[in-house]
């Protein structure tokens, strides 16, 4: 016997077959918010001994549950859906060196996040069936998450020749993106489009035009202009957002922004949100930071796209709360010291967030930028919804993956603390409030503070 589990074994023939028994669970006193159901309310979980849920709310309290049973009195913590993070990069194959899919499976669960949707940058590139097996082999053998992989909309992520979509689609793949890297040909983005309405497929838009873009590695204004560094201006983002839902009107296909960053995408969207269907997300970086933070050349905030305006990150908190933005994201992309400690210039792009992904978000919450609800959304039900997954909510008979969150406790990240293999965090020494305490998927305790 164990705390969690019992386990009983049978004897057939010359061989012992062992079968694990996960016992019951019971979890009252919480703060359970699950915006799929609209449940924000006092209540509790219970878990099955095959690791699904059922019953969640108010109606779960001590008399409902046997007067035998042992149950976990949270006091008041916060029950959220296990977190769907949408856009993260993991090192497997060929970048070991920077992240595994063990050591973002251990960050993924310190943050609260249950699912990732991993990119195709890898080396080799995620675009044909035989790497697709490897990749779902690896994941399955050393992550302890969900993992729905991407794969490219191009070879080799070149922007020329079409990937097999039916063929990877039918081996499992989740959706199609060429992670880091835009679409510059129409001709070749109107096919694709074409080719996902057939399928229906998911094409996730890293939405950046190349030559405006070029050599830019901060916004384009003042604090550009400050620093003596190329600038990329926010019209670079705003054509190709515009030339996509053009193309749309025609191939209505299922069709992501990735990210936007600012305020000039919002008016793009807020117009077209009426005339087509496709869905929008924002990096957290993006919400939670502007390009002062940037101060003199931290190279840890160099992202893609990069930190605007304070007037670009309020209009994106503005979006979400008027639901022009669906989604929130953490842009995990974890680089090792060596490509970051170099000039802004010739450093890598990028942040590590998985782990920091809900902490940050609840930061809104707590300054009043935003509903607890609507953050939560953004995070658990909206991802699983474009992406057409049965995760972030707590419906009866899912697997149970959530986290538990003491919602006001303070507390300062320290780099050195983070579980992701590289500590590129782009708000070392931060002050947030809002823990993780634990973190279950299919009902088992995975990470524990």
């Amino acid at each position: 016997k164990g705390t969690s589990r019992t386990w009983r074994c049978c004897k057939n023939g010359m061989s012992e077959n062992f079968l694990w028994i996960m016992k019951k669970k019971y979890f009252l006193n919480a703060n359970i918010v699950d915006p799929l159901n609209s449940i924000e309310e006092i209540g509790g979980l219970i878990i099955g001994e095959d690791g699904k849920i059922e019953a969640a709310g108010k109606k779960v309290n001590t008399n409902n549950i046997p007067s035998r049973e042992k149950f976990t009195d949270l006091k008041g913590k916060y029950i959220f859906p296990g977190i769907v993070d949408m856009r993260v990069f993991v090192g497997e194959p060929g970048y070991e060196y920077k992240e595994n899919f063990r050591t973002l499976s251990k960050a993924a669960l310190s943050g609260g996040v249950t699912s990732v949707v991993t990119m195709p940058n890898t080396n080799p590139v995620i675009d044909n069936v035989s790497i697709v097996d490897f990749l779902k082999r690896r994941g399955r053998d050393k992550s302890k998450i969900n993992i729905y992989p991407t794969a490219s909309l191009t070879k080799n992520v070149e922007g020329t020749n079409m990937t097999e979509f039916g063929l990877l689609q039918n081996k499992g793949i989740i959706g199609f993106t060429d992670g880091t890297k835009t679409i510059q040909n129409t001709r070749l983005m109107s096919r694709i489009m074409k080719s996902a309405y057939d399928l229906d497929s998911l094409i996730m838009q890293h939405a950046e035009d190349s030559e405006l873009a070029k050599d830019g590695v901060v916004n384009d204004g003042i604090i550009s202009t400050k620093l003596g560094l190329q600038g990329i201006s926010d019209l670079a983002e705003k054509i190709i957002i515009e030339r996509d839902l053009t193309l749309l009107e025609d191939y209505n296909c299922r069709y992501h922004i990735s990210q936007i960053s600012s305020s000039k995408s919002v008016e793009v969207i807020k117009q077209r949100k009426q005339k087509v269907d496709f869905s929008c997300g924002v990096s957290i970086n993006n919400l939670s930071l502007n390009e002062n933070d940037i101060g003199d050349f931290r190279t840890f905030l160099k992202l893609s796209p990069p930190l605007r305006t304070e007037d670009d990150r309020l209009s994106l908190i503005k979006a979400i709360n008027n639901d022009l933005i669906d989604v929130v994201v953490s842009d995990h992309k974890p680089e090792d010291e060596e490509s970051k400690r170099l000039t802004f210039y010739q450093s890598a792009s990028g942040a590590t967030g998985v782990e920091t992904l809900l902490p940050l978000a609840l930061e809104l919450f707590h300054n009043d930028s935003i509903k607890l609800s609507k953050i939560i959304a953004s995070m658990t039900c909206n991802p699983a919804k474009i992406l057409k997954i049965n995760k972030g909510n707590l419906n009866i008979g899912n697997d149970a993956d959530f986290c538990i969150v003491d919602l006001y406790k303070p507390w300062i990240l320290k780099k050195e603390n983070l579980q992701s293999k590289s500590k590129n965090t782009s708000i070392d020494d931060k002050k947030l409030q809002g823990l993780i305490t634990n973190t279950y998927v299919k009902g088992e305790e995975l990470f524990k503070i």
